[in-house]
């Protein structure tokens, strides 16, 4: 390296003296690169190829930057062996720069810099040279190429681009940890000299820190260095070019370093012993008081966990850590009471949650305080003796009779009475009452069971010395059930019998069910009445689980002969005292297949032959119905038209007067006086004009006894009669009716023979059999039906 910068220096002198040219033999061959050799067409010469020698050829030139001479600064001289210096050659330059940086002697074809260079801007230019022929124009020489560098020379410091430089390293690292490495840049050209050659060193920062001359590395210079006692260290580093010699150019930057925590200290109390007073009346979960420890540590190092050691009182409290403040926060895990303890002591426990391994020798990374508590007494409301107060009572229970009682106690020192109430906000009915002393509580009102089963209310309790405490308990009243209601069939059963039934046959279960609230193992019985044992249709037969069988005591049954059957069950509890119903149960033959499947338990199916449809049946019935409305229909027309021609044929029509077409009748056949106004004697209308009036229909018993002879009503009608005499406006007749004394309003009853109250029992059908097979199944029916009345027996 240094012979070759030698060699370029001697060659620049030289230059620069103008001892050598480019055309000179010895200067050729040292620049020349390559011999090389060129074909030209000479004006003049044989029109066939001719190889020709060249002339010149070079590589390079150089120039000094940063010149700052007055003149321009000469580059070196360009020549053509066919210049014979008579004038004929013309030397032109073109390329990099040229006519702006560099310009050249046409004649003589000196090269200059017109203008100051910088190596750093531009290391180099190429351009390209030729000879020609002044007069015309034409080359000489082909067009040669050639480069002129710029002579790089010591003008630019080192320059740190990256910097200011941040970097940390933990605290308590050994020497020669590594921190951070610097880098400085030299725009110099690093293959001339020494100009970019930059070594490194610390200005500011030592003894802490050293950085490697060569590479720019930064590291620690002392051991143990602790963020403690000095966390942030400003480091001033120089790049000086110039390998550090005299005259070299140089620049600085700053690295500020930071030590980072490690865990290398433990926590400390600051204090033996922490007092804190705490009200008897502080609420479970509350935070009671707070300590500290501390720790010189940062961040997650200084995260401490406490504990308290089992002891004295520990039990009762608990402590936890908070994030923010790294305090030790105790909280109350039970209810304190001055009047059982005053004072509680115990000790805290502070310990690091990151430990570091490395530090373990240096001791223990915990410590401990004693913490004591002073109870403060707090005037508190009574307490009831149990949370909960639960009593029974059975239903019916006599107003005024005392159930239970409750008991709350002033625990404080001065003991003050109590006086109880019942919260009526819980108990708006006032089913109870309590005395205020005793705190017994009494019914105030009939209970039942069945209606409400259960109370809850509250009952409170209040100190007489202040009012403003009080407490309160709540009070569950069970009500307990009496048995005052008999079992029943617990739902209606529809039970039916066939017609060809056995004796034993069960046709139906049955069960029974209890409004009362029945005791475990309640057990129903079931039996008939003995009224109903006499010659049964049916027993019952008690299965002892609840429920009892309905049992047929006959071979078959006939529907012709009675079609339901009511049968009596008693049913009884188990109960004190014990209850009793007795319930009536409905049975319908039924016509059954030989399997016992009911077929038809209609009524109108005894009267039709066997095998008609349900359907044919309901049109029979529909076409009765229909036939029956036409015939009434058609007499209630005849009967109007009759009563109108009547009416028009008279020629004197009379108002009141009244035609019957058939017998009885009396009072309620007429519309045409109401009655019960001659039995008013108080109906006295103001105006005496006469008016019909008609009168609403009386819904009269059959059996009345004679009216009486009234005196008022003998009166009134002879009263009216005087009004209408006298009244010129009335007609010549009155609205007098007289009935006979016959019909369903009479005294003396109809004498029709239609509403008889003869039965059916007195009539002889026996004569229907002798009107032939036809009448030969109404023959039967009535004829069985007279010898079934008189068996009925239920």
């Amino acid at each position: 390296m240094l012979t070759r910068n030698c060699l370029s220096l001697l060659l620049w002198v030289l230059f620069d003296g103008g001892l050598l040219t480019p055309l000179q033999p010895q200067l050729q061959q040292t620049l020349a690169t390559e011999p090389r050799e060129n074909v030209i067409h000479l004006p003049g010469h044989r029109s066939h190829l001719q190889r020709v020698k060249r002339g010149w050829v070079w590589n390079q030139f150089f120039v000094l930057e940063e010149y700052m001479g007055s003149e321009p600064q000469y580059v070196g001289k360009l020549h053509s062996d066919l210049d014979k210096g008579e004038g004929t050659v013309k030397y032109t330059l073109s390329g990099d720069g040229a006519g702006t940086v560099f310009t050249i002697d046409e004649t003589t074809g000196d090269i200059h810099a017109i203008r100051s260079l910088d190596r750093e801007e531009k290391p180099f230019y190429t351009l390209r040279a030729q000879a020609v022929d002044i007069e015309t124009r034409k080359p000489l020489e082909p067009e040669s190429e050639f480069i002129i560098k710029v002579q790089d020379i010591n003008d630019n410091e080192p320059k740190f681009l990256d910097g200011p430089y941040v970097a940390s390293v933990p605290e308590m690292s050994p020497v020669g940890a590594y921190v951070l490495q610097v880098k400085a840049t030299d725009a110099d050209d690093p293959t001339y000299g020494n100009s970019a050659r930059v070594v490194y060193s610390i200005l500011q920062g030592q003894p802490y820190f050293s950085i490697d001359p060569k590479t720019g590395i930064i590291r620690t210079a002392l051991p143990n260095m602790d963020r403690e006692v000095k966390e942030q260290y400003q480091v001033l580093i120089q790049a000086k070019d110039m390998g550090g010699q005299l005259g070299g150019l140089a620049g600085t930057t700053i690295v500020n370093i930071t030590l980072t925590d490690v865990n290398d200290n433990p926590p400390r109390f600051p204090k033996s012993i922490f007092h804190l007073k705490v009200p008897e009346s502080s609420h479970i979960g509350s935070a009671i008081g707070r300590i500290r420890a501390v720790d010189p540590d940062f961040g997650q190092n200084a995260e401490i966990e406490y504990n308290i050691v089992p002891g004295d009182g520990g039990n009762l409290f608990d402590i936890v850590t908070d994030e923010e403040t790294q305090e030790g926060v105790i909280k109350l895990k039970k209810p304190l009471d001055f009047e059982t303890k005053k004072a509680y002591t115990f000790k805290v426990e502070a310990s690091n949650l990151h430990l570091d391994h490395r530090f373990h020798s240096a001791g223990p990374f915990k410590d401990t305080a004693t913490v004591k508590i002073s109870v403060l007494d707090v005037e508190e409301p009574p307490v009831f003796s149990k949370p909960l107060y639960t009593m029974e009572v059975y239903e019916d229970t006599p107003v005024g009779t005392i159930i239970g009682a409750v008991t709350a106690q002033d625990l404080d020192v001065g003991s003050s009475a109590v006086r109880y109430f019942i919260d009526w906000k819980s108990d708006g009915d006032s089913y109870f009452t309590i005395d205020g002393t005793e705190g017994t509580i009494a019914t105030n009102e009939l209970l039942d069971r069945e209606s409400t089963a259960q109370y809850n209310f509250s009952i409170i309790a209040r100190k007489v010395s202040n009012t403003l405490l009080a407490s309160k308990v709540n009070i569950l009243i069970n009500v307990l059930d009496v048995n005052e209601f008999p079992p029943e069939i617990a739902v209606p059963y529809e039970t039916s019998v066939c017609e060809n039934a056995k004796p034993g046959q069960i046709i139906q279960i049955v069960s029974a069910a209890d409004r009362d609230l029945s005791p475990a193992g309640q057990q129903f019985s079931f039996r008939l009445p003995p009224e109903a044992m006499i010659k049964p249709n049916f027993t019952v037969r008690d299965f002892r689980n609840n429920t009892a069988g309905i049992e047929t005591r006959r071979n078959g049954y006939s529907r012709r002969q009675q079609e339901l059957y009511f049968l009596p069950v008693v049913i009884e509890d188990s109960s004190y005292p014990v209850q009793s119903s007795t319930n009536t149960m409905t049975i319908r033959v039924c016509r059954c297949d030989s399997d016992g499947t009911i077929l038809s338990c209609n009524v109108e199916a005894i009267f039709l032959p066997v095998g008609l449809s349900t359907g044919a049946l309901i049109a029979i019935l529909l076409c009765i119905v229909i036939l029956l409305a036409i015939v009434v229909l058609y007499v209630a027309l005849r009967r109007q038209k009759k009563k109108d021609t009547l009416m028009t044929s008279k020629e004197d029509i009379r108002d009141n007067v009244i035609h019957y077409d058939d017998e009885g009748g009396g009072e309620e056949d007429t519309q045409a006086f109401d009655i019960g106004a001659l039995r008013n004697p108080k109906v006295i209308e103001d105006n005496k004009i006469r008016r019909d009036i008609k009168p609403d229909s009386l819904c009269l018993p059959r059996q009345r006894q004679p009216v009486e002879d009234n005196t008022d009503i003998r009166d009134f009608i002879n009263q009216r009669l005087q009004e209408n005499d006298v009244d010129p406006t009335a007609p010549p007749y009155d609205s007098l009716a007289t009935y006979a004394y016959e019909g369903n309003g009479s005294v003396a009853d109809s004498l029709s023979s239609i509403d008889s109250l003869a039965t059916e029992v007195d009539q002889d059908y026996d004569y229907l059999t002798d009107w032939g097979p036809r009448f030969k199944v109404l023959a039967d029916m009535f004829g069985e039906e007279e010898s079934y009345n008189s068996d009925k027996v239920t």
